[in-house]
């Protein structure tokens, strides 16, 4: 772990709910934090990635602080605190470097100083003590903010030496979108929560988060149906990309694809 600020998020054995990157879809965040209380959840995580992809970013706020959720900053958070010039989303293609300018540029434009100010005081990660387990919350990775963590691309061997520098047993990030959970050999746990601002890229418009029942470890990934055609239309009102608006509709990828594994990307349509 880098020398960022890090929260105490100190001893918890209760329901648990940890989500990720809203990316502005205040409608599919308001559907699974109801969903999260209706299941239990005493407490809530949100991994960062606040803004992007989405319209009006500051209706996310309010809902953070209605549901008294706990954020840990990603990378979008970062820049559009310090006023960077991208999203340091860590693509490499050019393709998906455009589609993410688009966004980040679309929402930088609409958050306010406020707003900047909140987003500057997020801690790099949480730190929770959960059934006798270190557990590290994190957005990326433990080693970097914008690092891919993903299912096919990660091996156990990268996954133990990642736990075991961070001195965790279980980490939760986010950062890929897609959702996935690994028990590995010395019992160390990753999971990967997805993000609840766009669809898994499985053909449902449906968004996922993770559920931990009182004392569990093991995360149960829940889908979450909400009114995606009223956030499509409202895009399409605020003059976002086309591509951005058919994936809220459809369930499918249409951006950002280049940074997927070959694996990831064959469940995909494009």
């Amino acid at each position: 772990m880098t020398e960022e600020p890090v929260a105490d998020l100190g001893v918890f054995d209760g329901p648990l709910a940890t989500l990720g990157g809203p990316y502005n879809n205040h409608l599919a965040l308001r559907a699974v934090l109801e969903d999260a209380r209706r299941r239990g959840a005493e407490r809530i995580i949100c991994l960062g990635d606040l803004g992007g992809f989405g319209p009006n970013p500051g209706k996310i706020y309010p809902l953070l602080a209605e549901f008294e959720v706990v954020t840990i900053a990603g990378n979008y958070d970062r820049s559009l605190a310090e006023r960077l010039a991208d999203c340091g989303c860590g693509y490499t293609h050019p393709a998906d470097n455009h589609f993410a300018q688009l966004s980040y540029d679309y929402t930088n434009r609409r958050t306010t100083d406020a707003e900047r100010a909140w987003l500057r005081a997020l801690p790099a990660a949480g730190r929770m003590t959960r059934g006798g387990r270190r557990w590290l919350f994190c957005h990326g990775s433990p080693r970097r903010v914008n690092e891919f963590l993903w299912e096919s691309g990660s091996s156990d061997t990268f996954l133990e030496r990642l736990a075991r520098d961070a001195s965790a047993d279980q980490v939760l990030c986010t950062h890929t979108g897609l959702h996935w959970q690994r028990l590995l050999p010395s019992g160390a746990r990753f999971v990967n929560v997805g993000a609840v601002g766009r669809p898994a890229n499985d053909g449902s418009p449906t968004v996922w988060y993770a559920f931990f029942p009182a004392g569990a470890s093991e995360a149960e990934f829940v889908p979450v149906a909400y009114d995606h055609e009223a956030l499509a239309r409202e895009m399409e009102g605020e003059g976002l990309p086309r591509e951005f608006v058919e994936t809220i509709r459809t369930g499918w990828w249409t951006t950002c694809l280049e940074i997927l594994p070959a694996k990831e990307r064959a469940r995909g349509k494009y």
